[in-house]
């Protein structure tokens, strides 16, 4: 019998982009009982709502993916509510699923939460060298205060969770509305729209020196999978590639993908964000078996061709 057959399983977040394919992950390595909690019947802000959906859910497992996400846009726009929705969630549901008696829970962290200069590659133990990126603090200290609470809990009350930290993610079912994506999904969806307009330029933020590493969802969902099953320690753990692509370089490879011949003309009053991001992934090898296992251009190729089969 596998370790999920007979777990219960709550899955916050299961409905949106990452949760999703955990949630395929998750039936795929034998679980029958997923509870996926929706907003509109349980707001993950409110206790009571919290302690209806763990009395409904009974679960052994949870795995915590809720998130008020966005790109920089939305990040510089809503830095009260990301801090306060994100941080407040994470709170109480770790003290209830506690209260609860819940046996484990896998939290997830953020990028955002490393400091603004952080040597490459970005390794786990750098996490408290200094202040996160300004455009993303407010959310990536929300978040990174789940890992000191998931510690704590650990030593005073023997709690067992886990706290993980995914790269930036891209794939199918992606979030593609312009106002709150990341840039994978951003830059698909405005290279599509160049397209269908006949534009001759398409505009891109910043300079396009800032560098990233991107993980194919599909991938996050198996160490997600991988680490709630096989992985008990108190210590955060990398999420990631190993990959560095620079956006210029991002840009013109998508554009190249999806066949656009028009100009690309960088709009340097907007910010970069963070300057260079690439993880140290040996944790997650050594912990619980993780590697990457799509190839970057592969996973960009099925990402485009899934939106695309969406909007026509």
């Amino acid at each position: 019998m596998s370790f999920w057959e007979k777990k219960n399983v709550l899955v916050t977040g299961g409905a949106g982009f990452l949760g999703s394919h955990v949630v395929d992950e998750l039936k795929r390595m034998g679980c029958k009982n997923i509870f996926i909690p929706r907003s509109a019947q349980y707001d993950l802000r409110e206790k009571g709502d919290i302690q209806r959906c763990l009395k409904d859910s009974n679960p052994d497992l949870v795995i915590h993916l809720a998130a008020v996400v966005g790109g920089i846009g939305a990040n510089r726009e809503h830095p009260g509510s990301f801090l306060y929705d994100n941080a407040i969630m994470g709170i109480s549901l770790i003290e209830e699923c506690r209260k609860f008696g819940v046996a484990k829970m896998t939290l997830l962290g953020t990028i955002c939460a490393y400091p603004k200069i952080t040597p490459i590659p970005f390794r786990e133990e750098n996490l408290w060298n200094g202040y996160p990126e300004e455009t993303n603090a407010p959310y990536g200290l929300a978040k990174k205060l789940m890992l000191v609470q998931s510690q704590a809990y650990r030593q005073e009350y023997g709690f067992n969770s886990i706290y993980l930290l995914p790269v930036n993610l891209y794939g199918p079912r992606d979030n593609f509305d312009p106002t709150s994506s990341h840039v994978i999904p951003a830059l698909i969806k405005k290279i599509h729209d160049a397209k269908k307009a006949g534009d001759s330029q398409m505009v891109c933020w910043g300079t396009g020196s800032a560098t990233r590493e991107f993980l194919y969802v599909e991938d996050c969902a198996r160490a997600i999978v991988a680490a709630s099953e096989k992985y008990d320690g108190s210590e955060p753990v990398n999420l990631g590639s190993g990959m560095e692509i620079s956006i210029y370089d991002l840009v013109h490879l998508i554009a190249k993908l999806m066949d656009f011949k028009g100009e690309i003309v960088w709009d340097r009053s907007k910010p970069d964000g963070q300057p260079r991001r690439c993880l140290d992934t040996s944790r997650a090898e050594k912990f619980f078996g993780f590697k990457a296992s799509v190839p970057f251009e592969e996973g960009l190729r099925k990402t485009i061709e899934w939106y695309t089969a969406q909007v026509g």
